[in-house]
């Protein structure tokens, strides 16, 4: 495979270390720029549509000039039963118009945190003040504190853009195999 030419729709460092880590993983010889885009969704989004269309709209914007491909990640919560859940997503959208799309874990927030959510709080200023840390949201996560540190928000988005990356190599893969009269 080529050098890939790609952009992380973020300068979040959990989020570019989950995308370099999985590149470095699987071997994939990139060119990773950093772009600071708008999601075109809430600071804060409340349900799994508005968060996955987050990461589309990240993906989309970040794909510019001469790149390959653009990775989007978005972290968000949602109502189910009366519960609040941390919801993530990821976009891939590449050159030819293709355009991925996986989500990862889900957790259920304490009540403590939900109801600051639906008061109109964003996620990470709520868990810097849950966790009495700063900038949870650029190492740990939520998730991380969530979890006592289990599993961290890179760790989470690495297994997001995993599968973002095997969609995209795998249509790499059908489209070479495919008969020529097709």
């Amino acid at each position: 495979m080529k050098k890939i030419k790609a952009a992380i729709a973020s300068k979040n460092p959990a989020k570019v270390k989950a995308v370099e880590a999985v590149l470095e993983k699987l071997e994939i010889a990139y060119d990773l720029a950093q772009a600071d885009v708008e999601s075109g969704v809430s600071a804060q989004p409340l349900s799994l549509e508005e968060t996955r269309q987050g990461a589309v709209n990240r993906s989309k914007s970040a794909l510019t000039g001469t790149l390959d491909l653009a990775i989007g990640l978005e972290g968000g919560v949602y109502d189910l039963e009366g519960q609040m859940y941390l919801c993530n997503w990821g976009a891939l959208a590449t050159s030819e118009g293709q355009l991925y799309t996986a989500a990862g874990a889900q957790i259920p927030l304490p009540d403590e945190i939900a109801g600051k959510l639906r008061a109109g709080q964003e996620l990470g200023p709520v868990m810097d003040d849950y966790a009495n840390e700063t900038g949870v949201r650029h190492h740990k996560g939520a998730v991380g504190i969530l979890t006592a540190g289990f599993v961290n928000r890179d760790e989470m988005f690495e297994h997001i853009v995993s599968l973002l990356v095997g969609q995209y190599v795998r249509g790499i893969d059908t489209v070479a195999s495919a008969p020529k009269h097709l």
